[in-house]
């Protein structure tokens, strides 16, 4: 072990032993009411599907179940835990009731508790997910490829997702209504989800599967209906129940989204800030079903505005390029159809990334299902070329995206995945298939392989290249592990996706057994083993990262995390060491706090140069909600590097980002944000008017601006110890969805 490590080693055996002589303490929790007089029918026998009631006349979605169908709606009930632990009946009870017309499905939820320890705020969609909630998590093909997860805190806020191939994205906003209620033994939630908003299979009866599930953010537990078998682990795909819906509407859905962006931006010229750019842009957006399960997307002069811009990162001494998720609407139905499988490892090549179409002027594609068992996904761009990059490479890029993924048994698939980009006189193509076979209940293996094909001129050499992937991963309540091998060869290039590294092959194995100890101060403890093995061919090197981790989840939702490493890296032909240390604190201290405090004190390499050295690294943020409709998040990034020879400061690189979002109801807010790069001694300053009326029906308002310390001395600009705006923008939105 390094020497650089060596007090932090100490502290945290000091930390741990004194983590230990606590789990002999329990912890007392109040007592909560249980339930009442059920406004549901009983509970019905077990069955392997579900048939929930059918209502001619729509319930008000007010939280209140006052409508007569309610109290003959079958309900469940007999909810179990799957996180911190598998199969333990909650303190707090929980009813959920289901109901449907030919155009909705309706799901109730009673959930008893301690009125005073609820945790519910008023914020934006998406952003409730640190409070009490219940989930519907949704398969609408009920074909354990993929689920649909609508989230609603005891307010009403929402939070929806979609989850395929392993991968959860919350970029996804579907059409759906909710509202909730906190009352005298605890909150309602009631929900509608229109099937013009679900993509499901033709044919009547129509089958779902579903699971719901329940979270307490002060225990952090998930509780679910069915339970989670802990032999099979978190395999939702795998253990829902299925849903009968009989004599539904199956519609032919049309759906037109046209928006207005407007935007201004000025720049500093010598002592004046002058008008750079103003231009006004209309774009239309259409959706038609072709069936239930089939839609067709297309797009003129598409928005691809964003209302927020990335958090900023450390940009200096990377190696690779930053990572940003996908914000756009455009690309977001159907994205998770593009995930691969056995692509999730640190030298996995994402194949298709959609930030690299970056200003197109048209788009169109297909998504959804052909049969019960075919999945399709076909996008077409055609996008603009930077102008500087014009005399080279033309005037636009061609960029076609096909996949194709048919279903097997259980959550089991087999796919089709090309990419390409064409332009005047370049084009790089990459083809090949992943797969995913589920060869038990717990266990799933998982490979993929690509080619491609690239050519950088008219006169140009073809390269071609490959990358091949295997991963195995079991999965359950004691214990997960997984073993992995990745080989990428030096010409592979995917340039409508995201790479870090050519030429190489990585043999990867990963150990996580956790143990429950009988006492409520400590839930769980996991251990984490890493064992992994990188050859750089250009070298003929081998790098190596071993870690050994232990994890601590305390009752009250804490966490302490601490991490060893031995590990090297290969740059520039040379290996370096990258041994250290990582501590982590997670804690929701209380109902309007949250604290989050990762720390790294690593050996590490300066690429530039390149030379060995010692390196910092802290993140922090803090969530305060002093009011519910009042956010304020704080979030602090920092990073050094100090050079072995003479050990020389060669940088210190510090991030302050401060968010305060006052959210008026469900429909309006307003944030601000500033952020402070002390090293491009800038700052940023955002402010946005959001008006959201259900997602597409949207106003925004939003103002920028970006400070840097410098003055105009008459010929140049110079350092300077006062803040100079150098940009401004002003931005408008406003969109309307219309659906038939």
């Amino acid at each position: 072990m390094t020497s650089i490590a060596a007090a932090d080693i100490r502290s945290t055996v000091s930390v741990l032993c004194l983590l230990l002589l606590l789990t002999s303490f329990g912890r007392t929790e109040a007592g909560v009411p249980g339930p009442g007089s059920s406004p549901f029918a009983p509970a019905p026998a077990s069955t392997d599907t579900l048939v929930p009631v059918f209502t001619s006349t729509p319930p008000v979605i007010d939280g209140v179940f006052d409508e007569a169908f309610w109290k003959t709606a079958p309900s469940l009930t007999g909810f179990k835990t799957f996180i911190p632990d598998f199969d333990i009946v909650p303190k707090e009870q929980t009813e959920v009731a289901l109901a449907y017309d030919r155009e909705n499905i309706y799901f109730a939820f009673r959930c008893y508790d301690d009125i005073s320890q609820i945790k519910a705020s008023v914020s934006a969609r998406d952003k409730m997910l640190s409070d009490d909630f219940i989930c519907i998590n949704l398969d609408p093909f009920n074909d354990q490829q993929g689920l649909n997860a609508f989230y609603v805190n005891p307010l009403g806020i929402q939070g929806d997702s979609r989850f395929a191939a392993g991968n959860e994205d919350f970029s996804p906003d579907f059409v759906w209504y909710s509202a909730g209620k906190i009352d005298s033994i605890g909150f309602t939630v009631e929900v509608r989800l229109p099937f013009k908003s679900l993509r499901y299979r033709d044919g009547d009866p129509t089958y779902m599967g579903v699971i719901l599930e329940r979270y307490i953010s002060r225990r952090s537990e998930h509780s679910s209906v069915p339970r989670l078998d802990p032999a099979k682990g978190f395999a939702l795909l795998t253990q829902m129940t299925p849903v009968r819906y009989d004599g539904i509407e199956h519609y032919t859905l049309y759906e037109l989204l046209p928006a207005v962006t407007a935007t201004r931006q000025d720049v500093r010229r010598g002592t004046n800030l002058v008008r750079d750019k103003q231009e006004g842009e209309v774009s239309l957006t259409g959706k038609y079903g072709l069936t239930s399960d089939l839609i067709l997307d297309g797009t003129l002069n598409p928005d691809f505005s964003q209302v927020e811009s990335d958090a900023g990162q450390v940009d200096i001494n990377l190696r690779y390029s930053l990572f940003y998720s996908e914000k756009r609407p455009f690309f977001l139905e159907g994205k998770d159809n593009y995930n691969t499988a056995a692509s999730s490892g640190s030298y996995d090549p994402l194949i298709f990334y959609s930030r690299t179409i970056a200003d197109p002027v048209v788009g169109t594609k297909v998504t959804g299902k052909i049969g019960g068992a075919n999945t399709v996904a076909v996008l077409y761009a055609l996008d603009n070329v930077l102008e500087p990059d014009r005399p080279a490479l033309g005037r636009y890029v061609h960029t076609p995206v096909v996949r194709y993924k048919r279903s097997l048994s259980d959550d089991s698939y087999v796919g089709l995945l090309y990419t390409g980009r064409e332009l005047e006189h370049a084009n790089n193509r990459v083809f090949g298939f992943d797969e995913m076979v589920r060869v038990s209940d717990a266990a799933v293996l998982s490979g993929n392989g690509f080619i491609s094909t690239a050519k950088d001129g008219p006169s140009a050499e073809t390269m071609n290249g490959h990358t091949v992937g295997l991963d195995f991963m079991r999965d359950t309540r004691d214990l997960t592990y997984s073993a992995s091998v990745r080989e990428v060869s030096e010409n592979f290039r995917a340039d409508m996706g995201f790479l870090t590294r050519t030429n190489l092959v990585n043999i990867a194995g990963y150990l996580n057994p956790r143990i429950f100890p009988e006492t409520d101060f400590i839930q769980k403890i996991g251990f984490e083993f890493t064992s992994s093995h990188t050859k750089d061919r250009p070298s003929g090197l081998w790098e190596t990262g071993n870690d050994a981790a232990v994890n601590f989840f305390f009752g009250g939702n804490w966490l302490f995390r601490t991490r060893l490493n031995y590990s090297t890296e290969i740059f520039g032909g040379q290996r370096f060491q990258t041994s250290g240390i990582h501590t982590q604190i997670r804690s929701q201290i209380s109902k309007r706090l949250f604290v989050n405090i990762v720390h790294r004190r690593i050996r590490s390499i300066f690429y530039e140069t390149p030379e060995q050295g010692k390196s910092n690294a802290l993140s922090a943020s803090v969530t305060i909600d002093p009011l519910d409709n009042l956010r304020s998040d704080v979030s602090f990034t920092y990073s050094d590097f100090y050079r072995d020879a003479g050990g020389e400061k060669l940088y210190d690189y510090m991030i302050t980002r401060l968010r305060l979002t006052y959210q008026v109801n469900q429909y309006l807010f307003f944030r601000g944000i500033g952020e402070y790069n002390d090293f491009r001694k800038s700052l940023n300053t955002e402010f946005l008017a959001s008006f959201t009326y259900i997602p597409g029906t949207v106003i925004y308002l939003g103002y920028g601006s970006v400070y840097e310390k410098l003055r105009w001395d008459g010929a140049q600009y110079v350092d300077s110890d006062r803040f100079l705006e150098m940009r401004r923008g002003l931005f408008l939105k406003m969109s309307y969805l219309w659906r038939s």
